[in-house]
């Protein structure tokens, strides 16, 4: 080995709180960065990649069977522009009753597509629980459905009123279908003496655009009989709502991931520079032994690369760990499914841009001390410069302060570059942490603002499930309210019928839910405005602001037929549901409208008497309801998955960013400890105890946690008050000042210390290790 080689495995191996402090904070900055990184890439677009990766369907087009032949289906796979095509297979729309239903029950039909196998050219599927189906009596329902592996779904109005099981679960990212069958399956699901529909689906050169896909469904459907479309769908309009959905993760995660990466390169700068900077001395002895400059600045960098690639490596691994349970929960919120990998770019790019920073922090002291004479490099390595922070000390001095504490207090000023960057990394810590935590509690508030769309404790409603060997019915409304209120533990209620309406100069129908009864204890998490308070008034979403162009004070006219009615908006509520497009109101407003009250899409929200059990309540009312028609159930509320991958992921990427803070710290007090070893045994041999050496260390760094948190709180409630709106304009809705306003003093007081927290468990490892240091080891070094 040659002489630099020898140089270089010495100082790795000499200083080894030293390497090993280099190897954690750029394993944990890598991590966080290679994370970060690549949540960023998967909320850009999700959609579109996973679209690439399945194969995704341009378009899904029905047929008549009765007007195009399978041949003359089959052949639309040559026209011009088609580059694949799957079908034809044999498509129904059914109306599935789960077991135990009542006839009558509304339950949105589904989409049954016929299909041998999850893979093939166009649509692969990806296969989320269960297996696929494989002989008849047996059905793959769609991952976003409510139906799980194991569930029996009745078709009453197929041929033979087929019962099938479903034996698993699938995502379509172009969502052609709500559930598949095998062929022989759909084959028992034709009517005898009639033809089926058919449905084909391709894939296109051009597709970009709404208009390019309009252009390849017309030059599909000259290619077939005239009136054999009978439908198409677009894979753009699934990729609306993922996108809509996905941007909700972007502007939150683009905040941490920029707080991570600068604080990676920050703190790998800190910690690289202190290491070749505190070997000065050393490389002044180097240069005395004959070592030219060039030499000198080689070995050092190489010093602090070697321990940087490793951590670089380490991190990379620990980063594509991390990002397998954070992408499925991205996936799963998007409904898109993922690979649960970060992109192999990111795996190339981060590390390459980490080991460049510290070769290039490296450089730049190792380039100074170079240009040094030996004897130069020697004295200066071997202590702060004369007078640096002496002031400070003589006036901290002055103050009745324990001996220790005024030292710890001056200490920072001894090293002031140093001392920074430490409070740059502890400052960024403090906003991720301030971020993060403020993110979650005004999520939190989100999830429970949305539950309240769902008021009270139990839920009543008139389809329920009917007794053993009595035909299902439907129960009266005014029956099943006069048994609520007769129920022990009743406190209120609320009956609500939703139905669709028109509004004048909007295209479609909009829903509106109708409340019967004092709904003043039901009503929404409120933006703006105040919930209705008689007929005549309305409480609608964002969406539909934004949508009709109005505000609040306006008036807007719902319509039913030739029969319509004006109603004034007086609030702005939270709602995602039906993309804004909702109307929340009295329902003595929609009287002349005549729409039914007794419809299946009545229910009504119970709120119990205080001491009341839910689920006890809510089967003896069930047990009423039953006879009747009706049914009751406690109303469980589960939180958003979005919600969920979102808390998930906030937490994860606050704690990476709190560990690299203090690791930034643990690596500045070491390289001081080491400096001022010599200084630490004349002060204990001067009688400085280890319990006084430890809160000398500790109030080091107690002063510039406390700077840190008094700059990083308000940035961290800056970024948050930032953030969230975008947040909500990306979801179509704004947030109530109950979302935004988190930061109360209980919250704050604890927040400002945070700073002080990472500063101290930073310090904790390296305040020990002084302590320990016997008095003559310590004079011993120098």
């Amino acid at each position: 080995m040659s002489a630099l080689g020898k140089v270089v495995r010495a100082g790795v191996g000499r200083r080894r709180v030293q390497t090993v402090v280099t190897v954690l904070t750029t394993m944990m900055a890598v991590t966080a960065s290679v994370l970060a990184a690549g949540l960023i890439v998967e909320s850009s677009g999700p959609f579109d990649r996973a679209f690439a990766r399945q194969h995704g369907a341009h378009l899904a087009v029905r047929f008549d069977g009765a007007k195009a032949t399978p041949a003359q289906l089959a052949a639309t796979a040559r026209v011009r522009g088609v580059t694949a095509a799957a079908g034809p297979g044999r498509v129904f729309s059914l109306r599935p009753r789960p077991e135990g239903a009542p006839e009558g029950a509304d339950i949105p039909p589904l989409t049954v597509a016929e299909r041998a196998a999850a893979g093939g050219s166009v649509d692969v599927l990806d296969v989320t629980q269960g297996r696929w189906a494989a002989a008849a009596g047996e059905m793959v329902a769609a991952a976003n459905t409510p139906f799980r592996v194991g569930d029996t779904l009745a078709f009453p109005d197929a041929p033979g009123r087929p019962r099938l099981t479903v034996v698993g679960k699938a995502r379509s990212v172009g969502r052609t279908a709500d559930a598949w069958v095998a062929p022989a399956q759909a084959a028992a699901l034709v009517p005898p003496g009639t033809a089926p529909a058919y449905q084909m689906l391709y894939r296109f050169a051009a597709a970009d655009t709404d208009a390019q896909v309009a252009a390849d469904r017309a030059a599909v459907t000259a290619a077939v009989p005239p009136g054999s479309v009978t439908a198409a769908g677009s894979y753009r309009t699934a990729r609306h709502l993922v996108t809509r959905e996905s941007a909700v993760y972007v502007p939150f995660v683009v905040a941490f991931g920029v707080l991570g990466l600068c604080m990676s390169v920050l703190v790998i700068s800190v910690v690289v520079s202190g290491a070749v900077g505190s070997a000065t001395r050393r490389i002044g002895i180097l240069k005395s032994l004959g070592f030219t400059p060039a030499q000198v600045v080689r070995a050092y960098v190489a010093q602090a690369v070697i321990p940087a690639a490793v951590g670089t490596i380490l991190g990379t691994v620990c980063g594509n760990l991390l990002a397998i349970p954070a992408l499925h929960h991205e996936g799963d919120a998007f409904d898109t499914g993922t690979d649960a990998t970060v992109p192999l770019w990111i795996d190339i790019a981060v590390p390459a841009a980490a080991l460049a920073v510290v070769a290039v922090t490296a450089l730049v002291p190792a380039l100074r001390a170079g240009r040094l004479r030996a004897i130069e490099a020697t004295v200066l390595g071997r202590a702060p410069r004369a007078g640096r922070g002496r002031a400070v000390r003589r006036l901290l001095g002055r103050l009745p302060l324990p001996r220790p504490v005024s030292m710890g207090l001056a200490t920072p000023f001894a090293h002031p570059a140093r001392s920074a960057g430490m409070v740059a990394g502890v400052v960024l810590g403090t906003v991720g942490i301030t971020f993060g935590l403020g993110l979650g509690l005004s999520l939190d508030r989100i999830d429970a603002g949305l539950e309240r769309r769902s008021p009270g404790a139990v839920e009543a409603h008139t389809m329920g499930r009917p007794e053993p060997g009595a035909p299902p019915k439907a129960a009266d409304p005014d029956a099943v309210a006069r048994a609520i209120a007769a129920q022990p533990g009743t406190r209120r209620y609320v009956r609500i019928t939703r139905s669709e309406v028109g509004v004048a100069g909007l295209s479609g129908s909009v829903a509106v839910s109708a409340y019967s009864g004092d709904a003043s204890w039901a009503s929404y998490e409120m933006i703006s405005g105040r919930w209705f308070t008689g007929p005549g008034e309305a409480v609608v979403p964002s969406g539909f602001l934004k949508t009709t162009g109005t505000r609040l004070g306006d008036t807007v006219t719902l319509t039913n037929g030739a029969r319509h009615v004006t109603l004034r908006l007086v609030g702005e509520a939270l709602d995602l549901s039906d993309e804004g497009r909702s109307v929340l109101t009295d329902a003595r407003s929609l009287t002349a409208l005549g729409l039914r009250t007794d419809t299946p899409m009545t229910r009504f929200a119970i709120d119990l008497a205080p001491g009341t059990d839910a689920r006890s309540y809510a089967d003896g009312l069930d047990r009423v309801l039953r006879p009747i028609g009706g049914g009751a159930e406690p109303d469980e509320q589960e939180s958003s998955p979005v919600v969920i991958a979102m808390d998930s992921l906030i937490g994860m990427l606050t704690l990476l960013l709190a560990a690299v803070a203090g690791l930034g710290v643990l690596n500045a007090i070491v390289l001081d400890t080491r400096e001022r070893v010599h200084d630490l045994g004349v002060l204990k041999a001067l009688g400085m105890s280890p319990r006084q050496t430890v809160a000398m260390v500790i109030t080091s760094v107690a002063g510039i946690g406390l700077v840190a948190g008094a700059i990083g709180v308000p940035l961290g409630v800056a970024v948050h008050s930032a953030v969230l709106p975008s947040m909500g304009d990306a979801a179509g809705t704004r947030m109530p000042s109950s979302v935004l306003a988190v930061y109360d003093a209980p919250l704050v007081a604890p927040l400002l210390l945070g700073g002080v927290a990472i500063a101290v468990l930073g310090a904790l490892l390296p305040a020990g290790w002084a302590a320990r240091t016997r008095t003559a080891t310590a004079l011993r070094t120098e």
